[in-house]
């Protein structure tokens, strides 16, 4: 009896010793691995945390800029009653005839916390009086006095006609245009109607003589949209918004002032998608390509162009909607602010207010940024 009790007391210190050496050889493999997991975790965190180090190196605004982007306080913006007003210009630039006349004339408004937007395409006609010339020549004649005056000019003239302050202005020429569409391969654009144009200018063929051809049908090209969902190049973009020689409808000024709103729209969503703003080689594309044919009318701080970007960003994150406000001749049964007085008036083609001034446009852009929502 006392021999087995010796037997089952040996039994119960092998036991024991067993179950500490198990659970110590257990207890020192739980170490060892959580050991190689945090190993192998600080390994991939470092290569990961190198490649986006080099990742923001590669970008436009670098590291820092880029971590503040969802963030970042546009404070440091110039606004005006919370919204920062944009001029933006589109020139025809050096292959272009007329180089620096300004084609398209978009007065933006976009409010620093929300991104709500409100967009206006100026009609390039429009009589300003004081310079005796119409909107579209300001910028030229600026440029004429002294580099840089083209964007005082311009600002002032559309500060008269809008009684709105402009913060900052931006001009772009066409060729920097289509190579901005390109480098970001095309555009997503609707179409609201089928329209064609057989005249549209052939960049270079301005003063070609057609061989004795009295309609100069050689510098025209016959260019067609369909209705709906297109996907566009640049130089595909470029004809959509310049076209202005269209039958019907889509042959007004004011329809093309709505397709260029279209297309900025479709730019800027394409712009800040998440397939542009997290490819280091496409930025890098963007701003080397396209730097060049982009001037601002002030020197962006970093801080700045944080901001801007960051309300860009927000725009189309919020999927805003651009709120678009016309300015037009209307119709007979319903007038529009603008008016076309007879040619030899103004020995030219041009637009004027309807009430010989412009306070009634003032009130109507004042509602409609601020009471328009």
């Amino acid at each position: 009896m006392k021999q087995q009790e010796k037997k089952n007391e040996e039994l119960k210190v092998y036991f024991f010793r067993f179950k500490k050496r198990f659970l110590s050889f257990f207890f020192n493999l739980k170490i060892r691995r959580v050991l190689i997991f945090l190993s192998i975790f600080v390994i991939i965190f470092s290569f990961f945390f190198s490649q986006i180090t080099t990742f923001f190196k590669k970008t436009l605004i670098g590291p820092k800029t880029a971590f503040s982007l969802l963030t970042a306080d546009t404070s440091s913006l110039n606004s005006s009653n919370g919204r920062i007003n944009l001029l933006v210009l589109g020139i025809g630039g050096e292959n272009h005839e007329a180089i620096d006349l300004t084609d398209t004339i978009i007065f933006a408004s976009i409010d620093k916390n929300s991104a709500d937007t409100v967009m206006l395409s100026v009609p390039r006609d429009i009589w300003v009086d004081p310079l005796k010339t119409k909107v579209n020549a300001v910028y030229h004649y600026g440029e004429e006095r002294a580099p840089g005056e083209g964007f005082v000019l311009a600002k002032d003239a559309i500060q008269k006609v809008l009684n709105q302050p402009v913060n900052y202005a931006i001009l772009i020429d066409f060729e920097g245009f289509i190579r901005l569409i390109d480098l970001l391969e095309g555009i997503e654009v609707k179409v609201d109607r089928s329209f064609d144009d057989y005249k549209y200018p052939i960049p270079g063929k301005e003063r070609d003589e057609c061989d004795g051809d009295w309609e100069f049908n050689c510098r025209y090209e016959h260019i067609h949209f369909e209705a709906g969902w297109q996907h566009m190049d640049g130089k595909k973009s470029l004809k959509f918004v310049r076209s202005r020689n269209a039958k019907g409808e889509e042959g007004t000024d004011f329809a093309r002032s709505q397709r260029q709103q279209k297309l900025i729209l479709a730019l800027a969503q394409r712009i800040f998608s998440y397939k542009t703003i997290f490819s280091p080689n496409k930025i890098k594309a963007l701003k080397e390509n396209f730097g060049d044919h982009v001037k601002f009318d002030t020197q962006l701080k970093e801080d700045q162009i944080t901001a801007f970007l960051s309300l860009f960003i927000r725009f189309v994150k919020n999927k805003n909607e651009i709120r678009t406000i016309s300015l037009d001749t209307g119709s007979k049964d319903n007038p529009g602010f603008l008016y076309n007085p007879p040619i030899e008036e103004y020995d030219q083609w041009v637009l004027v207010p309807r009430l010989n001034d412009w306070t009634e446009v003032h009130k109507y852009i004042r509602e409609k940024i601020y009471k328009g929502y």
